[in-house]
């Protein structure tokens, strides 16, 4: 049986796209939002400016396709992660660490990255605006998941929120040189109050 060896079109601009995100998350986070070209986007990912503009027309579009590439990843690893998670409230808590290793790494840094610039930047704000919505709506999903215990909704997802935006501040804070010790605490105060919570709602 021959085995083929050339890619067809549909792979080699797949390809091309995704070396287009890859280098988009490298530059976010080496380089900051300002720094970040798409022409150094363009020269790290081996790619020419006709092929970049064939896949995104504008910094703004590709900024965001970036975002959602980087999430879909980490949502495919913390998946795989959480099926081995513990059953019983032991999940909550490791739910919770599973949350600070992904929001505390290069997503945090990327998505801060864009989210201070669209604060300035109408065309990135417009476009962001959305994705950053459904990333919740992700995330809340596989927190539920992720989970195992039967909650009301509300209060599922006010915990959720609550740790979302609680890593999300830890990541900054470990972005600007923040006492790591302090951190920890925090954490684990709060994996504390959260269990609490689940707790006192299923005896409810």
């Amino acid at each position: 049986m021959a085995v083929r060896t050339h890619r067809t079109q549909q792979e080699r601009s797949e390809q091309t796209r995704e070396a287009l995100l890859d280098a988009t998350i490298g530059c976010l986070v080496e380089l900051g939002y300002a720094r970040t070209t798409v022409q150094e986007i363009c020269l790290r990912a081996g790619v020419s400016r006709g092929a970049q503009q064939h896949h995104f027309t504008t910094k703004a579009e590709l900024m965001t396709a970036a975002l959602e590439h980087l999430f879909a990843r980490l949502t495919r690893q913390l998946r795989e992660a959480a099926a081995d998670l513990p059953p019983g409230l032991a999940r909550v808590t490791k739910g919770i660490d599973l949350l600070w290793e992904a929001y505390s790494g290069t997503l945090s840094t990327a998505a801060v990255e864009l989210w201070v610039a669209a604060r300035t930047d109408p065309e990135l704000r417009e476009t962001l605006r959305p994705v950053d919505r459904a990333l919740g709506h992700a995330t809340l999903e596989l927190y539920r998941e992720a989970a195992g215990v039967e909650l009301p909704e509300a209060e599922l997802e006010t915990v959720l929120l609550l740790s979302v935006n609680l890593v999300r501040g830890l990541a900054l804070d470990a972005m600007i040189g923040g006492d790591a010790g302090r951190r920890s605490r925090l954490l684990e105060e709060w994996k504390a109050t959260a269990l609490a919570r689940y707790t006192a709602a299923l005896r409810g």
